[in-house]
């Protein structure tokens, strides 16, 4: 049984939120006492494409979606407490039907 991570505790919260696509996609950026980064957000029904610098980790915490990296013609389900990587330096198609809660943990 898989499980999605509920809280965060002790970070730095960045008060102003980052908002893409309209306002289809909005987060806010952490950072842990370690200096580690993470953004917590929300991506609303829509279909998009997100480019990446770094690898990332697309943790599901509520709701789901469908992901294809680039490079790939798979599209792939994620639902709450199950997650997937993302390379650095690429991109990835997500669709959402129902609003998709996630943390993005930066590698």
């Amino acid at each position: 049984m898989s499980t999605s991570t509920t809280q965060i505790d002790g970070v730095s919260v960045t008060t102003q939120a980052s908002v893409y696509f309209e306002g289809k996609c909005v987060s806010h950026s952490l950072t842990l006492p370690d200096g580690t980064k993470k953004s917590v957000g929300v991506v609303l029904p829509a279909a998009l494409t997100f480019g990446t610098a770094a690898p990332e980790i697309m943790e599901c915490v509520a709701g789901g979606c469908e992901y294809k990296l680039a490079g790939t013609d798979a599209w792939v389900s994620v639902k709450a407490g199950e997650q997937f990587s993302v390379p650095g330096n690429s991109s990835f198609d997500i669709r959402v039907s129902e609003a998709f809660h996630y943390i993005c943990h930066y590698g």
